[in-house]
């Protein structure tokens, strides 16, 4: 028997993420491409029952969710993207390369932003949460959040970890402490 495991997927690619924008909690749909990232991931999940499977509440998480197969699944705003505040929407070129912004785990934000901490306290609880449940569980979220959650479980400095693709699959051992088991895995594309 295998023990607990939280499966943390990150969304299929949006249409801001095609288009260079920051997100944080603005809420484009799926792109055409994230849609057929998420259906390329659903055959490498296993099965969990819908009451085992958590979203955010913002439309690209629910999107893939219910592309995984999980249209019921249960809504939970704290594993939302970083709050980006004003600068939602804004193309990434207009920030300075090195500028440590905190959705990449640094301390520039929007006036009206979140901050690193923040978010890192808002997921790290909610994922503390799911592993006092117990039992194996599936999150649907964000690159930020994921990114998040593994320097909650590591202590990783966030900036030193990559983001996690589009329709990206992390596991953590649900146990005390938590175990990274994979971070980032996407499914090969099929050739021919």
């Amino acid at each position: 028997m295998l023990s607990a495991r939280l499966f943390l997927v990150r969304h299929g690619q949006s249409t801001y993420n095609a288009q260079a924008r920051l997100q944080g909690q603005a809420d484009p749909p799926l792109s055409d491409a994230g849609r057929a990232e998420a259906q390329r991931l659903k055959p490498a999940l296993p099965p969990f029952d819908e009451g085992r499977v958590v979203t955010s509440d913002l439309k690209r998480a629910r999107e893939t969710a219910e592309l995984l197969g999980y249209p019921g699944a249960r809504l939970d705003a704290r594993f939302r993207e970083i709050n980006a505040g004003a600068w939602a929407g804004r193309s990434l070129s207009d920030f300075p390369s090195g500028s440590e912004t905190a959705w990449r785990g640094g301390a520039l934000k929007a006036p009206d932003g979140e901050s690193w901490e923040e978010l890192q306290a808002r997921v790290g609880g909610a994922l503390d949460e799911l592993i006092a449940a117990g039992g194996t569980w599936l999150v649907v979220c964000h690159g930020g959040v994921v990114r998040a959650a593994l320097s909650h479980v590591t202590g990783a400095d966030p900036q030193r970890v990559a983001g996690p693709a589009n329709a990206s699959l992390t596991v953590f051992k649900a146990q005390s402490p938590p175990q990274v088991e994979a971070y980032g895995w996407v499914p090969a594309l099929s050739v021919g």
